[in-house]
Formats: C-alpha cells, sequence, structure tokens
C-alpha cells in the first residue's frame, strides 16, 4: 500500500507556492510504486509578478528530464497560462509546432524545457495536477479487461483514455474527458498511468494516495501468490552460490554487450526477482512488452530471458546460454528496428538492459552503475505490474510498432541529451591496490574525475572506506567501492576481484600500487626482510595482475594495467636490496604480461616515481629514518634532499604520479604497452636505458 507521507508541520514551514509543489512532488517521487524514477510530472497554476510587475497566472510544471524524487525548484518550468489556453481550441499540434509554441509561454527562457505532457497539466481546468505511474493502476491499465474492472473499483468517477503517445493530442482527450464526466475524480491512461488533482496541494497529493490505494486493495483480495505467474517451475539456487555464479558471469555479460562502447553491470537477486524468474510464465511475460512507455528507453521493450535450468545447469552452460541469449537478441533487436525505424532513426546499441536468469536473478546493463540499476528499478516496476495485472486479466502492452515510437521518440531522446558528455573513462572501472594510500587515493580521485568507477583495494579498509566515502559523496553513490584486501593472500586477491565483478560487472583498468619498504645494509638484510619485499611487491603484484588479466580476457575488451614501480627499478639503492630488486621484478614482470597481452588488447605499462612522501605510509614508517640516515641527513631535511638531486629541483607528489596513471590508461596512449615512465624530477642515475 502507498504510504500518506504529508507532514503538515512540515507543509507549514513552507513558503507556499513553488516550494510547496517542490514538497508534494517529492513526496511522489520518494516511493517508486507510485511513481517510476524520471517518470511523471506535476503542476500548480499560480499568480505571479512579470518582469513589469503585472500579476500573471502561470503553470509551473515539471521540466524535461528531471526526477520527481529528487527535484528541485529550479528543476521546474513556468508558462504564462494566458498563451497556453488558446492551443485548446486547436485541432491538432505536432509535437516540433507544440515545444517551439511553449518555449515562448516560458516566463524565464533560462528555465528547462517543459515536459512533453504540459498540456495535459495545461487543458484540466485545476490549480494542482499529478500524472503519476504507480503500479496497482498500471496493472489496471495494462489487464486487457482493464476499463471493465475499472467501473468496478471506481464507478463513474473515472475518465478511460485508449493508449496515444504524450503530446496534444493525448492532453486535449483527457481534458475533454474530464470536462465531459462532472463526477471525475481520476484519469485512467491506457498502458501508461494515473492522472489526479486537487483545488490544494495536499488535497493532490491525498488523492493521488488513496486512488492508487483503491486499486491495491482491490488487486489485494485477489492475488493468489502460489498461483502468480503460472506458479514456481524453478528452485533459487543458495545466495552464496548465486553471488558466485553472478561473479563468474558479470564479465561475460559485460564483453558480449559491449558493441564499441563499454557497459557496467549490476546484479539483482531480490526475492520479486527470483519469484519472477523461477515461474512457469515468465519466459512468456516478459516478452509481451514494456509495462510503460517511461520503462523503454531504460529497459528496452523486452528483456533477455536465458534458457537455462539451475537444477541441471553449471557456470559453463550458464555462460554459453548467456552469450548465445545476447547475440540472439541483438540480432532480433536489429530487425525490430529495421521494421520500424523512421528516416533519420540511429540504432541505439542493440544488446539487452534487462536479463533474466532463472535460479540466479537478474542482470542490468548501463553506461554506469546507476543507470544499470535504473534499469533494474524500473524492471521491478514491470514485475509488480505483471503481477497485478496476471492476477485480474491477462498483461497487455504496447503493440511493437507503439514501443518503438516510444523508444525513438526524439522527445524522449532529448532528455537523454540532458546529460553530461562522456568523459575519458566513463564506462569504466579501475581497480586500485593500495587506495587508501597517498599515491592510491590520488589516482582514485584523478581517474573518478574523468567518470571512471574506482575499487580502493586496502589492508587499511577503513582508509579505503573514507576515501570511497569522499568519491561517493562527490561524483554520486556507486561510483567507488572499497575491499579489504591483502595482496599477499591469493585467495583475498581472488576474493576481491570477484567483489569487483559483483558490483560494477568486470575491471578494465589495474593499477598495482600497493607496497612497502625497508632499508638494510645487504649484508644485514634478513631472509625475513627479504621475503617480506618479494611477497608484497613481487607475489603481490603477480596475483593481482593474474586475476585482473583473467578477467579482462574474459571480457574480451582489452584493458590497462599500470605498475607503480620505483626509481629502484632502474637504479641500484643504497642499503635497500630487497626493495630494489623486488621493484625491478615488478618492472619486468609488467614487460612479461605486456608480452602476453597485447593479443588481448592488454595493455602493461610502468611509472618509476621517487621520493612521494605526502600521505604515504611508507614515508610516515621506518623507513623515513632509513633513507635518511643512508644519505648521512636528518629526517626532517629528506624532502630538501630529494628535491635538490634532481635535475628539475622538484618534489614528487602523489597527483603527479596519478597523472602518469591517467595518461597511461587513456586512449592517448592506446598504443604503448611495456614502457616505462620516470617520474622523478629527473634523477640522472636513474635515466632509463
Amino acid at each position: 500500500m502507498a504510504q500518506y507521507l504529508w507532514d503538515p508541520k512540515r507543509a507549514a514551514e513552507l513558503t507556499g507556492g513553488l516550494d510547496e509543489l517542490v514538497y508534494r512532488s517529492n513526496l511522489l517521487g520518494t516511493d517508486r510504486s507510485v511513481c517510476n524514477w524520471g517518470g511523471g510530472n506535476t503542476s500548480m497554476k499560480t499568480v505571479v509578478k512579470d518582469f513589469r510587475g503585472r500579476d500573471i497566472e502561470v503553470m509551473w510544471v515539471k521540466g524535461s528530464g528531471s526526477d520527481l524524487g529528487t527535484m528541485k525548484a529550479q528543476h521546474f518550468t513556468g508558462l504564462r497560462m494566458d498563451d497556453i489556453r488558446p492551443l485548446f481550441e486547436r485541432e491538432d499540434m505536432t509535437d516540433e509546432e507544440m515545444v517551439a509554441y511553449l518555449a515562448h509561454c516560458m516566463i524565464d527562457s533560462k528555465h528547462p524545457r517543459a515536459s512533453i505532457e504540459t498540456l495535459l497539466h495545461a487543458f484540466l481546468p485545476f490549480k494542482h495536477v499529478d500524472h503519476t505511474h504507480p503500479d496497482s493502476i498500471i496493472s489496471l491499465c495494462c489487464t486487457d479487461n482493464g476499463r471493465e474492472l475499472a467501473k468496478e473499483i471506481f464507478g463513474s468517477r473515472f475518465v478511460w483514455v485508449p493508449y496515444i503517445r504524450p503530446g496534444f493530442k493525448l492532453s486535449k482527450m483527457i481534458a475533454e474527458g474530464v470536462l465531459a464526466n462532472p463526477d471525475a475524480e481520476l484519469v485512467l491512461m491506457e498502458k501508461h498511468g494515473l492522472v489526479t488533482w486537487g483545488e490544494t496541494s495536499e488535497e493532490a497529493y491525498r488523492k493521488t494516495i488513496d486512488i492508487i490505494n483503491e486499486a491495491e486493495r482491490y488487486i489485494g483480495k485477489r492475488v493468489k501468490e502460489e498461483a502468480l505467474f503460472g506458479g514456481a517451475r524453478y528452485s533459487s539456487l543458495a545466495p552464496e552460490r548465486r553471488r558466485e555464479l553472478a561473479a563468474a558471469v558479470m564479465p561475460v555479460i559485460r564483453g558480449a554487450v559491449d558493441d564499441g562502447r563499454k557497459m557496467l553491470v549490476s546484479f539483482d537477486d531480490a526475492d520479486d526477482v527470483l519469484q519472477f524468474v523461477n515461474s512457469r510464465d515468465a519466459a512468456q511475460l516478459s516478452q509481451v512488452g514494456a509495462a510503460c512507455p517511461d520503462h523503454l528507453v531504460h529497459t528496452k521493450r523486452v528483456p533477455l530471458f536465458v534458457d537455462w535450468d539451475p537444477a541441471t545447469g553449471d557456470g559453463e552452460s550458464l555462460r554459453a546460454a548467456i552469450v548465445a541469449g545476447i547475440e540472439r537478441f541483438k540480432d532480433e533487436y536489429r530487425q525490430y528496428f529495421e521494421r520500424n525505424r523512421n528516416e533519420g532513426d540511429v540504432m541505439s546499441e542493440a544488446a539487452p538492459r534487462v536479463i533474466l536468469v532463472p535460479g540466479v536473478g537478474m542482470f542490468n546493463t548501463g553506461k554506469s552503475r546507476a543507470t544499470a540499476q535504473i534499469s533494474g528499478a524500473l524492471y521491478h516496476r514491470a514485475i509488480a505490474v505483471m503481477r497485478g495485472a496476471t492476477t485480474l486479466g491477462r498483461f497487455v502492452s504496447l503493440n511493437e510498432n507503439e514501443s518503438f515510437n516510444v523508444e525513438y521518440w526524439p522527445l524522449e531522446l532529448y532528455k537523454l541529451t540532458l546529460a553530461p558528455p562522456e568523459a575519458e573513462f566513463s564506462r569504466q572501472v579501475a581497480f586500485i591496490t593500495g587506495g587508501a594510500g597517498g599515491i592510491g587515493s590520488a589516482t582514485a580521485r584523478r581517474l573518478a574525475a574523468e567518470g571512471a568507477h574506482v575499487v580502493l583495494a586496502d589492508l587499511n579498509f577503513e582508509g579505503a572506506q573514507r576515501v570511497a566515502d569522499e568519491l561517493n559523496a562527490t561524483f554520486g553513490e556507486g561510483r567507488a567501492l572499497a575491499v579489504k584486501m591483502d595482496v599477499t593472500s591469493e585467495e583475498q586477491v581472488t576474493d576481491a576481484l570477484a567483489a569487483t565483478a559483483l558490483y560494477y560487472g568486470g575491471v578494465d583498468i589495474l593499477v598495482n600500487n600497493a607496497g612497502l619498504a625497508t632499508s638494510s645494509p645487504f649484508e644485514e638484510t634478513s631472509l625475513k626482510e627479504w621475503n617480506l619485499n618479494m611477497n608484497v611487491l613481487g607475489t603481490g603484484y603477480f596475483l593481482v595482475a593474474r586475476e585482473a588479466f583473467k578477467m579482462m580476457k574474459q571480457q574480451g575488451t582489452g584493458g590497462s594495467m599500470v605498475f607503480i614501480a620505483s626509481k629502484n627499478a632502474v637504479y641500484a639503492g643504497k642499503n635497500a636490496t630487497a626493495y630494489s630488486a623486488a621493484k625491478a621484478l615488478e618492472a619486468h614482470l609488467a614487460r612479461c604480461i605486456a608480452a602476453e597481452g597485447g593479443e588481448h588488447g592488454i595493455r602493461v605499462n610502468t611509472i618509476l616515481p621517487d621520493a612521494i612522501l605526502q600521505g604515504s605510509a611508507i614515508w610516515n614508517s621506518n623507513w623515513r629514518n632509513e633513507r635518511a640516515a643512508a644519505y648521512g641527513v636528518e629526517p626532517d631535511q629528506l624532502e630538501e634532499y630529494y628535491r635538490k638531486r634532481t635535475t628539475l629541483l622538484v618534489n614528487i607528489y602523489p597527483q603527479d604520479i596519478a597523472e602518469g596513471v591517467a595518461f597511461f590508461a587513456s586512449s592517448r596512449a592506446s598504443k604503448t604497452t611495456g614502457c616505462m615512465l620516470t617520474i622523478d624530477g629527473g634523477v640522472p642515475a636513474a635515466f632509463t636505458r
């Protein structure tokens, strides 16, 4: 049931007008069973002063491309009602004409473009109007006998509008239907949604919730859980096995859906998803069509339902079934596009956005984790709609051409243009070892600033989590993930890469950066010290690179590895035998991997820094004292000592190394592999030869 969230005390604190509309809109958008992400629209008509100080009637309506749950005042558009009302006398108006006309009605050209459903709000003679996509209402509107059932629920209080795409005709049809029915309290839009209204903001909100719950109660009395979707056909695998399989197949999915544009993948095994994918009717129901036009841009018309039996299949058979299914889906999508295309249409990616697997759950693809999750959130709503619709009758949806004309509708595609342009590392996942430290955190910030999703792997989990929290606060939830990992533990490395696959779908960039340093004269170097350096700097780099290499090969889309070695990789540092030897191992290991990775598009390059003191746990340990002693200076003089020995007379900072990583990982270095780059201010003894 939809919850009534209106808080009179909070509402009384508002200044009224637009602030109250924002409050109502946010309440409606808070519950996704009431309003889809990015969908629906709200409005209010009021009187404001224009630029000449005159009182004019203005309608504030949700602007295109915003979301009711999070939008603020700046996301609404103000339009002069005196300019809009004459449109009601017209017989017809194209989308292009309507958009151009409404642009002239705006009270401020800086406001966002008005919603395509603006006239729906303007033509209704009510102060406050809400258009939402509630699960219970769409269930009714997507049932073959929905109109007859609506009479049982609402009597004469509703207006039923047959499906047509939003625009002038639909807006006028709704207004005419309401004006012709003095009992009308709501509009049911076939295969689409709900329209309600009120003379106050609270009245409009209450009416929306009440209407939704009337339908919900009607459906709830008729639901038979054991018979939903035809009853159960499959049983869910154990949670651990589901996650294990998901982590194993998600890199394969990433590779299979890549048509020159990488996608991230999310996984969802919530109870409602499992009930649906395990049911007898899911394979057929899922192919009927989208539950709501607003879903189409994010979910496509239908998902991929994978023909796989969790009781008899294994991981290999699941991978094969998914790959074959994706290829079949792409081919069918291209045919769908060709059958329905209009002049000027350009096909979007052909791969599925929603992949359903019996016994396992749902996978969603998107250009970011956020967009993949939006696809998943909308399919949760689709499942809820099918649950209600099949309880009431037979689930129906838009036909193929109707779906295409929504999916490739210029006014719907316009919303996608409102997103900022994609940056260098958009759609890519970077796995950074030593992510809590100075170089690791600086690299994470640098890559995230250009669109990357980053995984911060570190023994210091709390430190890695702090960096991840900072990045998520700056760039949006889901942009960074912290994992605890000891690079010397094969099990922990494997688990960390599996966690990365489960969260993002795979990995594109590896930054092998975790480190330590010790200093001893050669004859005083113990086996324990030697093994410590070799384990962390040698074995650790090997283990992480090996697992990332496997994942990159599975994806089949190439990748970039950047090893953070040291000038000591090419320069025999005094009193640092174990450290220098291990760093030399790293540099040569990188070249060896580069030699094997080339045929798979996997590039491996190495950065040779020197004396990165800032933010470094290594330099805040005894290493500082040991290196100062080796050079005969005091520990607090070490930074100046290092600066003076460079030809450029500069100090090197974590951000400098991050720039080197960004270069190697970027398209600018797409033809560079097996390379070593010194970032040390110019230490002649470490010049590469």
